[in-house]
């Protein structure tokens, strides 16, 4: 998680972040121990990197949040949650290829 431009979701920051967000959200469902979101995570960098200033890109630790976690159904690691003006709108489980991800989130 070394890009500034990703941020971190917790319970006291969700609502302002995605829920109240006027625009197209990536959360990355994760975990410290899952070998495959940790694969995945220099991709969800890059792809910070890479959208729009209306665009934002968030990480939620399910063993820090496990309320998030249940509140989206999230039943393996990693998924991600795309948002559009706060509703859930599309998720992918498991790895993905990057353009999979930009494009989804360019569709928004």
């Amino acid at each position: 998680m070394s890009s500034e431009k990703i941020i971190n979701i917790n319970m006291e920051n969700f609502e302002t972040e995605i829920l109240s967000y006027n625009g197209a959200v990536m959360v990355d469902f994760w975990a410290e121990w899952c070998g495959p979101c940790k694969a995945l995570s220099p991709t969800i960098d890059e792809i910070s990197q890479e959208l729009g200033a209306d665009m934002k890109v968030c990480k939620i630790n399910v063993d820090d949040n496990q309320t998030l976690a249940q509140q989206f159904r999230v039943m393996s690691i990693p998924t991600v949650v795309f948002f559009k003006n706060g509703e859930a709108v599309n998720r992918f489980v498991g790895v993905r290829e990057k353009n999979e991800y930009l494009d989804t989130m360019k569709s928004l």
